[in-house]
């Protein structure tokens, strides 16, 4: 090995003319180079991993400042409760796929029944926001005595400030409050019994080690290896707060310009002959009266600048910014569509219902099934609840609805869907899909309807209601579906 070292220090470089050519290549990027202009910029670039990046210390700055912004900021409340409500809506919609069709409608009826008595909405949408402002959200799956369905499974919600290890000796068997096996699967996690922010928390904080397949444990992993999440406005925080002190800093020039009704000033030299006036002396003016100054002064009033014309200019740009770590459209979080057209919000909105629809699906994988699979294993032991001849229940095949978006124009949408079904590039299952229905519960109670209207000797036009009377549109809403 020596020698292989010695040889590879003295060999010499082939002589012009002979051997092969050694060429050396030299590349850089300017975003790796550190001028006196960018080290500042790049001061607090780090090579952490995830996991050193996002320490407890770390996400308990990050879980307060976001809670304060999203419980004293208007926008900050906006855009969080919107996120929520058009991630989770009124709630998943459970479909069984068995072959048997009186199973299914069975199933999906206690199911319901049961999501309906713990509340199982209310909980995901608090999930979410939590996942929004605290960055991950944790859920226990427990035991509820007092539930008025036969399944007693319950769904407690935990803060992320609860899951830590105070052991020091515990935490370094995992990341702080999470025990992984050597594979990287969660084994254990560690639940404080009090809140830390709480008065009456014990002086010792004490946790409880509970399995991982009874905790469910929903964040976004941004980097390869992260076990804990930061809040999903993380990016933001420095522009709600500069949102807000500009704001405040618009009405106190505004009111500082307020304050004043008027000034005296005079053109006089400073030894000239004006009259002698009391330096910054305040004059009470009454309303509706002529008013005599002091030989060679005058009177001005002071003119409001404030707001300036850039001051909603600046707002929504700052807006922009901040709910574009969301993948929300401008107008959702500003709750203005005031200078949208018909195309600009169709644009806006598909990057918008794309990303909910990516996390509809995490949600269904990381929490939904894993609270179905736990529904199973209980209701399968009560006798008669399920049926028994459709094998084992995780080969049941099912799937979840959530709530549609309504379209900005019905009428365009239906001729749309129209079309799709007469080219066959659809099927009635995905156009009922797109609106958060059952295909199979819509068409029963279809079917219902016209019997009905059979029975009552009705014919299909008298039993639907007149069609809306259209407004008449004005030039401008003219000119604009002409463009588009």
């Amino acid at each position: 090995m020596f020698r292989w070292l010695a040889n590879l220090w003295s060999a010499k470089p082939p002589r012009p003319g002979r051997g092969r050519i050694v060429r050396v290549v030299r590349g850089r990027y300017d975003a790796a180079v550190t001028t006196d202009d960018n080290r500042r910029h790049w001061a607090n670039a780090d090579g952490l991993s995830a996991n050193a990046a996002n320490n407890p210390e770390v996400r308990r700055v990050l879980r307060n400042r976001a809670r304060y912004e999203v419980a004293n900021n208007s926008y900050a409340r906006g855009i969080v409760l919107t996120l929520a409500n058009d991630v989770v809506g009124t709630g998943p919609r459970l479909q069984m796929l068995t072959e048997d069709g009186e199973a299914n409608t069975r199933i999906e009826r206690e199911f319901a029944a049961w999501a309906r008595a713990i509340g199982l909405p209310e909980k995901l949408r608090t999930l979410r926001m939590a996942r929004a402002e605290s960055g991950e959200g944790f859920a226990v799956l427990t035991s509820n005595a007092k539930l008025p369905t036969p399944v007693q499974l319950d769904l407690r919600l935990v803060e992320a400030d609860r899951v830590c290890t105070s052991d020091l000796k515990a935490a370094a068997s995992g990341v702080d409050g999470i025990v992984f096996d050597a594979a990287g699967n969660a084994v254990e996690y560690h639940v404080l019994k009090d809140h830390p922010g709480d008065s009456t928390s014990r002086l010792f904080l004490e946790y409880d080690r509970l399995p991982a397949s009874s905790v469910i444990h929903w964040f976004r992993a941004d980097r390869p290896g992260q076990a804990r999440g930061i809040p999903d406005i993380t990016p933001a925080l420095p522009l709600f707060a500069q949102l807000r002190r500009f704001t405040l800093a618009v009405i106190a020039a505004a009111e500082t310009a307020a304050d004043f009704a008027g000034i005296l000033y005079t053109d006089a030299p400073a030894s000239g002959e004006a009259d002698a006036a009391e330096p910054f002396e305040p004059i009470e003016l009454e309303k509706r009266a002529l008013v005599t100054m002091p030989g060679g002064w005058k009177m001005s009033q002071l003119q409001a600048e404030q707001p300036a014309t850039t001051y909603r200019e600046f707002k929504n740009e700052i807006l922009n910014e901040i709910a574009r770590c969301l993948n929300m459209p401008f107008n959702v979080a500003a709750g203005n569509s005031s200078g949208y057209n018909y195309a600009s919000g169709r644009l806006d909105h598909q990057t918008y219902f794309k990303a909910i629809r990516v996390e509809q699906t995490h949600l269904e994988v990381v929490v939904l099934d894993r609270i179905l699979a736990a529904w199973f294993d209980e209701a399968t032991l009560i006798p008669g609840l399920l049926p028994t001849d459709l094998g084992p229940f995780a080969d049941w095949p099912h799937q979840w609805f959530w709530d549609g978006h309504e379209h900005v124009d019905p009428a365009k949408e239906a001729n749309a869907q129209a079309t799709r079904l007469a080219n066959l590039t659809t099927t009635l299952a995905d156009e009922y899909a797109r609106r958060g229905l059952d295909w199979e519960a819509q068409l029963r109670q279809r079917a219902k309807e016209l019997a009905l209207v059979s029975e009552l000797g009705l014919t299909p036009a008298q039993s639907q209601p007149p069609p809306p009377q259209e407004e008449p549109a004005d030039a401008e809403d003219e000119a604009v579906a002409a463009a588009n």
